[in-house]
């Protein structure tokens, strides 16, 4: 079964919207919108704790509301491997310390300021998305 969640209209919307909600971020708390460095912050700064920890909750209830109030079901696989997901986490963790920055950081905000480091970091996130897909899917 061939299942395709992606619209050039669903991905346009969502580009708007997370457009706007960073420019709202940025002019609300005067930072940029990365999400790691925001998780980062939450876990071990007591600077800005609450807004942090108020941005992640908004990032995990923001999709339960939509399927809730909607009714539409998002089909999504990944896998139910706890050590998968523990291990991928982790990776992921690393990258974005090594990196100093995940893909919100660098791709949305970096890539608008027209940072060298954070366009050449987008660019290795998609290359090794891509190479990832190929490899599972």
């Amino acid at each position: 079964m061939n299942i395709v969640n992606f619209t050039p209209q669903s991905a346009f919307l969502g580009g708007i919207i997370i457009g706007f909600a960073v420019i709202i971020f940025f002019i609300g708390n005067g930072r940029l919108a990365g999400v790691s460095g925001i998780v980062n912050a939450a876990l071990v700064s007591k600077q800005n704790r609450t807004d942090n920890l108020l941005f992640i909750i908004g990032l995990v209830l923001g999709p339960i509301f939509y399927v809730f109030f909607t009714k539409i079901d998002i089909p999504f696989l990944i896998t139910s491997s706890l050590p998968i997901i523990i291990t991928a986490g982790f990776l992921v963790g690393i990258g974005t310390k090594i990196g100093r920055g995940c893909t919100s950081g660098h791709g949305i905000c970096g890539i608008s300021l027209l940072s060298v480091r954070s366009i050449i970091a987008t660019i290795i996130f998609m290359i090794t998305a891509i190479i990832t897909v190929k490899l599972i899917g």
